[in-house]
């Protein structure tokens, strides 16, 4: 069955994959160009996301999502176990939103250029004045049941334990004051860890944590951070409980 799956998966699934990845992006595109680019640079990377896990052989299971409601805006906080953390947000969260990412993925082909103009953010720490700019530009695009999520590890596991959090991310949270909301992704190291690009067919389950409100005075990152971690932490199996370490390091 594995090596039918491996044939599959290449033979078959990557090329689907592909050429379903760049339709999604010119979409996109021509979407934002119309207008509406809360609506364009969502939905069509919603159903994209959902296709992808389908053709992959991926269940995407949800807990918890009574806890958060579609009209309101939220800062989502997730661990970032693999590949599959993207595809099972966007298409199972269900909650329109605009993704905090790397610099470096503005220089993908087409794939960087449509996720610009749907307006997601692409973070340049490299200097005060560059974060203070994302701040400012990440204002602009939430409210109104636009929300924010964000993968405070920075990179994906190396073993399926979450990687130390950075504070920028919380930092973030606080000068937006809305409500922060930790999501546990499991599963999706098992899927497609960052050391292979063979899939392996599983579920992956989201569990979608209560919002962690702001008091008076906002949000003390420090405690905040150790918050949303804690909440992140609670629904992972004893496995993947711990600090991940990198094996390039050790």
């Amino acid at each position: 069955m594995k090596v039918l799956y491996r044939i599959y998966q290449w033979v078959i699934a990557a090329p689907i994959f592909v050429v379903a990845t760049f339709i999604t992006a010119i979409i996109t595109l021509i979407g934002c160009a119309i207008g509406r680019s809360e609506f364009w640079g969502y939905w069509p990377a919603h159903y994209w996301s959902r296709f992808c896990c389908a053709i992959a052989l991926v269940r995407v299971k949800v807990v918890g999502r009574e806890n958060i409601d579609k009209k309101k805006s939220y800062v989502f906080t997730a661990n970032h176990q693999g590949a599959f953390d993207i595809w099972s947000v966007y298409g199972y969260l269900n909650h329109n939103f605009i993704w905090m990412m790397k610099k470096e993925l503005e220089n993908i082909f087409m794939v960087g250029w449509a996720c610009k103009k749907a307006g997601h953010v692409f973070v340049d720490d490299q200097s005060i004045a560059n974060i203070r700019h994302t701040i400012e530009e990440t204002e602009k695009k939430l409210g109104s049941g636009r929300s924010l999520v964000i993968f405070p590890e920075g990179s994906r596991s190396w073993d399926g334990k979450m990687i130390p959090f950075k504070r920028g991310a919380f930092m973030l949270a606080a000068e937006f004051r809305l409500p922060v909301v930790p999501i546990t992704i499991e599963g999706s190291f098992k899927a497609m860890p960052r050391f292979t690009y063979n899939i392996c067919p599983t579920t992956i389950t989201l569990t979608i944590h209560p919002p962690i409100l702001p008091g008076e005075k906002g949000f003390n990152t420090k405690v905040l951070m150790a918050q949303c971690r804690d909440a992140i932490e609670s629904s992972l199996p004893e496995e993947d409980k711990g600090v991940s370490t990198d094996p390039r390091v050790v």
